[in-house]
């Protein structure tokens, strides 16, 4: 007998010959079975497939300020123009999110043995954004230009002894006329399109279009700008580069919003308008204050910068700095912890760390070494006494000082004379005695006449009696005028200076501190805070008796720019104005030096040195921190060398996601 399946018809007459309890029972039975049939495609679907970031998004920055030169020549000095720059244009080399250099348009490089000369090939099938090819061409334009005084760029000083040669439209070589150890952070410079810029010439450089609409090779690429009516910048948005030589990034567009001033911008992310911001030191709290709930929607990352904060003592313009027992002594009399623990209370946010070392041992991995100040009071009081500055009664302290006369009589004078010596003592008689001035009735003349001559032995007569009065002015006369015309006692010279700083919160505070504590020694502190442009002025021409002030090191770190004895006037750093012709020949040799122990082994030694010259007080660093929105991510960074690369790991952010099979 010949079996049948049954026919769509036939099925359906079962419900008519079953009881109700078996359709009850289909029904159950075939509900389980369909919701066991999607719960195993669920299952299979999430076991074989993982959440992925998509390729879409848009993230959006908030800074205050405005950009002004998008362009690697002249922005390096701006942290807005610096973080448009990291995205939009790309080096030889770059960091990562550790810090540390790695390659971006190259694929390999060779140093020499005798470490002059670097080697570099660049990478298969790179593009600018407007498509044309980017070429070796392009590398020595971009370091030519700068290498150019007509184009007046801040980078010159760092590209003056390097000769760049082009080999093939692949690879290029820098020649250096010394060996270098940190010229590897000098290939981060990002490259300019020659085929762009060549035709500009340098007055018209800074004027240029591009220096707002740039055209580069990075990660992103310029879309459109928005301007208010009064000219101000509102927004500038970029978008994906597609020919980008690197991974490619998730988020398609990124949009970066100015605003005129700090509380605007918290404004706005208190709406959740923007994605990511930061704020100066001390400003966070304004935030996390007025905008709990937004708080929440943001993540805080602390980014390690090496930088560090410091007083420089200026030890040409100040005397009283040229003497390393104050110095030290203004070292010994600050309690850097209690210091740390207040600035931290005060910001809530921030995370201050005490620095006892301008090489920041701790960042780069180098012994904390031997020399440093901790914080006694007797000590530091003892060194004040050691260089002469007394407590006085008022408990301010002073030194007693015997100032050389600016004039003294040396020659004999007698009736026919004549020039300074003879105005000086005409004019000494007229002021000692009013006798002595009704004689000398025509003044001062600058001639021994017979009144002079009547007026000085009258001078005898009153001051040297025992003496045979000449009218001349010999010897003992001599000796008696320089007592009474010019001598001067000793004079006090207190323990007073000015502490200058930049109107920043974490300063300002900072500066008062000190100054509460300095008093406590005797000292007179003044404290005066200027604007960034005020400041500037004042650093170049080193009119500062101390400075309160950061310096930002490198990845490889190079103490030449701020220890050296040539980097005294600017736009050297060399704030102390410190000389040391130890340091210097240490400086050199760690700048020749290729091997990292040896390097590192001279950092420790300098270190100890400076340290030991107490030339500054260091102080504390700050971490960099970065709000991000929750809904990004992706956001790995731990070390930064400036702010703009707080964006070294960009590629990997993203917003959106998506299911995608497991490979």
């Amino acid at each position: 007998m010949k079996l049948h399946f049954p026919t769509l018809f036939q099925w359906r007459q079962i419900f008519k010959i079953l009881k109700k309890s078996e359709k009850i029972k289909l029904a159950i039975f075939f509900l389980l079975f369909l919701f066991s049939g999607i719960y195993l495609s669920i299952r299979f679907y999430y076991t074989h497939t993982q959440e992925s970031p998509s390729y879409e998004g848009v993230f959006k920055e908030g800074v205050v300020g405005q950009p002004r030169f998008i362009n690697p020549i002249y922005g390096e000095t701006n942290d807005i123009d610096r973080s448009l720059i990291e995205l939009i244009y790309s080096g030889l080399m770059k960091y990562d999110e550790n810090g540390l250099l790695i390659p971006d348009l190259i694929k390999d490089y060779t140093i020499s043995e005798d470490g002059k000369t670097y080697t570099f090939e660049l990478k298969d099938e790179i593009y600018w954004h407007d498509g044309a090819p980017l070429t070796s061409d392009d590398v020595v334009f971009t370091v030519k230009t700068i290498q150019n005084p007509e184009f007046r760029s801040p980078l010159r000083a760092a590209w003056l002894d390097v000769e760049v040669q082009k080999i093939s439209d692949k690879s290029f070589a820098f020649l250096l006329r010394t060996p270098y150890s940190s010229f590897l952070e000098n290939t981060t410079l990002k490259i300019l399109p020659q085929h762009i810029w060549k035709d500009i010439l340098p007055e018209n450089f800074s004027f240029s279009i591009y220096n707002l609409q740039p055209i580069g090779s990075g990660p992103y690429m310029f879309s459109s700008l928005e301007q208010d009516p009064t000219g101000f910048i509102k927004t500038i948005t970029l978008k994906v580069n597609n020919r980008y030589h690197n991974k490619t990034p998730y988020i398609s567009i990124l949009s970066f919003s100015f605003f005129k001033d700090t509380l605007d911008l918290i404004k706005s992310a208190c709406q959740k308008k923007i994605d990511g911001f930061s704020l100066k030191p001390m400003d966070n709290q304004l935030f996390t204050q007025n905008c709990s709930s937004a708080k929440e929607s943001f993540a805080v990352y602390y980014l390690s910068m090496p930088r560090y904060f410091a007083v420089f003592f200026n030890t040409h313009k100040s005397k009283i700095f040229s003497d390393k027992n104050i110095t030290q002594a203004l070292n010994y009399g600050i309690n850097k912890d209690e210091l740390i623990k207040k600035l931290n209370q005060e910001a809530r946010e921030e995370k201050f760390t005490v620095v006892n070392s301008p090489l920041l041992p701790k960042y780069f991995n180098f012994n904390a070494g031997t020399t440093f100040y901790i914080f006694n009071l007797e000590k530091s009081k003892e060194l004040l006494e050691k260089a002469g500055y007394k407590e006085q009664e008022d408990g301010k302290r002073a030194k007693q000082i015997t100032k050389k006369p600016a004039f003294q009589f040396k020659s004999y004078l007698r009736k026919g004379s004549k020039g300074t010596e003879v105005t000086e003592l005409q004019g000494c008689l007229i002021r000692l005695d009013s006798a002595f001035k009704e004689i000398l009735e025509k003044g001062i003349t600058g001639n021994y006449d017979k009144k002079t001559e009547e007026a000085v032995t009258l001078f005898q007569k009153k001051y040297l009696p025992e003496l045979k009065s000449t009218g001349e002015v010999g010897p003992s006369t001599r000796k008696k005028l320089n007592e009474l015309c010019f001598s001067q006692g000793p004079t006090q010279s207190p323990l007073r200076f000015i502490l200058t700083t930049l109107d920043q919160p974490h300063l300002i505070k900072t500066a008062e501190i000190l100054q509460q504590e300095w008093e406590k020694l005797g000292a007179t502190v003044e404290v005066k805070v200027l604007t960034l442009s005020e400041l500037k002025n004042v650093i170049k021409n080193r009119d500062y008796d101390a400075l309160l002030y950061g310096q930002m090191l490198s990845t490889l770190p190079d103490p030449y720019p701020f220890w050296h004895s040539n980097q005294i006037n600017d736009p050297g750093l060399n704030f102390s104005l410190y000389q040391n012709k130890t340091v210097d020949q240490l400086i050199k040799e760690i700048r020749e030096q290729l091997n990292e122990q040896t390097r590192k082994q001279k950092y420790e030694k300098l270190q100890e040195i400076i340290i030991g010259d107490a030339p500054a007080l260091f102080l504390y660093n700050i971490d960099y921190l970065y709000w991000l929105s929750k809904k990004v991510k992706g956001m790995s960074t731990i070390k930064i060398v400036d702010p703009s690369k707080r964006f070294s790991n960009i590629t990997n952010w993203y917003i959106k996601t998506h299911r995608a099979w497991k490979k």
